[in-house]
């Protein structure tokens, strides 16, 4: 990728989100798993617009994508790709091998770490679960993200075509595993096998405890299997199962007002 194409960057990543989301909003309205709780036009001008604060906050604060890191990470020849011979293919599967798994710690120290939790949890306490919550993070959490991010590119000294295609993956994934998609058994089980799939997830946004401690992964399922927090069925049906977390369950909740102050208070607005 050279400098005209990371250029393209955002281009490229707005026209596959747009496409993607489209294509999972259609299809979580054609065959939907659960019913919603709260109409769906609120959450979603909520959600996206703090995605949106995500996106400008980002811009602000860390003025450089990740590919534009990675393309000065390259010229300064830093990370360990650079003292190896690995060849560019091999090097841009292992980066999206130890992306995903670094998503996946990152994950499990945002719900093990207050301070991060209370960031975190901003993500858990949407009402209903659909392609919009995958969108749903505090910007300080996405700031967070952001700089493990860049630290992984400078560990490895990642070409900018895998943390492009890294990026671009997550954001899809996202949007499959939190939609409101009901699959057919047999292609959900055998998908589980490599991705994780929206019922896999979902089990994660329980409001039980036990249950939301379990199913971490965003992009391939074999790293809850391999670190052994793999959960494959909720206690109870998933069309049944409560969403959310204890104490935030107000319906004022899903406001943007409130996502963005929600970690600096205990529960939400009772009203």
């Amino acid at each position: 990728m050279n400098t005209v194409e990371a250029g393209d960057e955002g281009l490229i990543r707005l026209s596959i989100f747009l496409g993607l989301f489209v294509a999972f909003a259609l299809l979580e309205r054609w065959f939907p798993r659960r019913e919603r709780r709260v109409d769906w036009r609120l959450r979603w001008l909520n959600n996206l617009s703090l995605s949106l604060i995500n996106s400008l906050l980002l811009r602000v604060l860390v003025p450089f994508s990740g590919t534009a890191f990675a393309l000065l990470v390259q010229l300064k020849g830093w990370g360990l790709f650079h003292l190896t011979d690995i060849a560019p293919v091999i090097a841009v599967v292992v980066f999206l091998l130890a992306f995903d798994v670094t998503i996946y710690f990152q994950h499990r120290l945002f719900h093990y770490v207050n301070a991060l939790w209370v960031l975190h949890r901003v993500h858990h306490t949407d009402l209903d679960y659909d392609l919009t919550t995958g969108n749903r993070f505090h910007p300080l959490s996405i700031v967070i993200s952001m700089l493990i991010k860049l630290l992984l590119v400078l560990v490895l000294g990642a070409p900018a075509f895998a943390i492009l295609t890294a990026e671009v993956l997550l954001n899809a994934t996202s949007m499959f595993n939190h939609s409101n998609l009901k699959l057919p058994a047999k292609l959900e089980k055998m998908l589980r096998l490599v991705v994780v799939t929206p019922d896999m997830h979902r089990i994660h946004h329980s409001v039980l405890d036990t249950e939301h401690s379990c199913n971490f992964g965003f992009n391939f399922s074999c790293w809850d299997r391999l670190f052994g927090t793999y959960l494959e069925t909720a206690s109870i049906p998933q069309d049944m199962m409560q969403i959310g977390i204890k104490g935030f369950d107000a319906k004022s909740s899903v406001r943007l007002d409130r996502l963005l102050v929600q970690p600096f208070t205990k529960n939400s607005d009772p009203t």
